[in-house]
């Protein structure tokens, strides 16, 4: 065995009381509040990150591809329902591409659905109150997994060409106090003459994402299709779902140059909504201020114990000197019982943050505002890569910085280290 390490871990399981083990077991303890916290925190980002993009991607799709024209009323012109490319896009896997700068792009996945869509702005007109409304119509190909998970009542609609069914948000249903199988009427604009549609309410939805819900509801493709006097083969255009979430520009890039006609326009959800992906995006900043800031507290506080505990150790210090051994071996045994040090706390904070995390993810007991966040309670979502990647980064980082104190066992020597009492 290593010497230095031996007496490295004969001085770790000694049972002396001392102040020097009082300060050592406050390192132990702020490793374990460090590691503790970076693991929350990198699990608590994560997964706000994760449920509000996928409550985004949800609703309504990766990428979108609608028509370049622009109509003097701000509604959506029409494109074919059944283009030249769409087969193919619905079959797109795994890809290579060479970008407008002459670069080979290749996706490790494709697309995973593609739905057409239509969209009508109205007025819901109810016995007390009214309110604008955008009609979001949706066809047999509409991915019904999203809005499932998010029913508070009812059922889906039926697409059919006659169903009057429509779903609205819960938000929506509270402000005009409706309920699962009201009927009310929805006012439109259409070539300045105004028409009314009577709808039945089949289901009522909640995503969290007031910006959706106080704004869309749900009906057939065909009731949209015949309030703005298209035909059924005509629609506002497409949301694509990709497989993976890191092909999304790959993809999007991928349409536009090699698939769709100059009279189409291709566009990525977190183009089309930047503020709230720019939100999201500065949640890194702030896990990187916690990460830095409790790797600092980590440092200080392992560096002072090791500094304590090499003054309390200078008469081994000095009889080891005297018995021959070099600076750099001395130097070690510290480093080692540093890296023990490390090692106990490393062991006792992944338990608090991954119990503490765990709980959260069971329970869900920390409550946040749904208006303010788009979650009713704090998410969370495992890395265990980064939460690995974590714990290695503390160990090697802070035990590096431990070899600023063991730079003292220079100064000592042996004549005035065994004086010293």
């Amino acid at each position: 065995m290593d010497f230095s390490f031996f007496i490295a871990k004969r001085v770790a399981a000694s049972g002396q009381k001392s102040f020097a083990r009082l300060i050592i077991r406050i390192a132990i303890a702020a490793v374990a509040l460090s590691i503790a916290v970076m693991i929350i925190a990198v699990s608590l980002i994560k997964g706000f990150k994760s449920e509000i993009s996928d409550k985004m991607f949800g609703f309504w799709g990766h990428i979108h591809i609608t028509s370049t024209q622009q109509t003097t009323s701000y509604e959506p012109a029409p494109i074919s329902a059944n283009p030249a490319f769409l087969k193919q896009l619905k079959e797109l896997k795994s890809f290579t591409y060479v970008d407008d700068k002459g670069r080979t792009r290749t996706s490790s996945s494709g697309v995973h659905h593609v739905q057409a869509f239509a969209t009508k702005a109205g007025i819901i007109k109810t016995k007390d109150n009214f309110e604008g409304i955008i009609l979001k119509g949706v066809g047999d190909d509409y991915d019904w997994h999203f809005l499932e998970q998010h029913l508070v009542g009812g059922r889906k609609i039926m697409a059919s060409d006659t169903s009057r069914d429509i779903l609205i948000s819960k938000s929506t249903a509270d402000r005009l106090n409706l309920k699962v199988g009201h009927k009310f009427i929805i006012h439109f604009v259409q070539n300045n003459l105004q028409e009314q549609k009577l709808f039945q309410i089949c289901g009522i939805y909640k995503t969290g994402i007031e910006e959706y819900d106080k704004k869309f509801a749900l009906v057939a493709l065909p009731q949209v299709q015949s309030l703005l006097g298209w035909t059924s083969h005509q629609v506002a255009g497409f949301e694509v779902f990709t497989d993976d979430i890191k092909d999304l520009q790959y993809i999007n890039d991928y349409i536009y140059n090699e698939l769709i006609t100059n009279d189409l326009y291709v566009q990525t959800i977190k183009e089309e909504q930047p503020t709230i992906f720019d939100w999201l995006d500065l949640q890194d900043v702030n896990e990187q201020v916690i990460l830095t800031l409790m790797l600092i507290v980590s440092i200080i506080n392992m560096v002072t114990a090791l500094l304590i505990l090499i003054l309390e150790r200078t008469n081994m210090i000095g009889t080891l000197k005297a018995l021959g051994s070099a600076n750099w071996s001395i130097q070690r045994i510290f480093l080692f019982y540093g890296t023990i040090i490390i090692c106990i706390g490393l062991f006792f904070g992944n338990l608090l943050g991954l119990g503490f995390s765990w709980l959260e993810q069971k329970f869900h007991f920390i409550k946040l505002s749904e208006s303010d966040y788009y979650l009713s309670y704090a998410p969370i979502k495992f890395d265990w890569i980064t939460i690995l990647s974590l714990n290695i980064g503390t160990l090697v980082i802070t035990t590096l910085f431990l070899l600023l104190p063991t730079i003292i066992v220079l100064s000592i020597t042996p004549v005035k280290a065994l004086r010293f009492k």
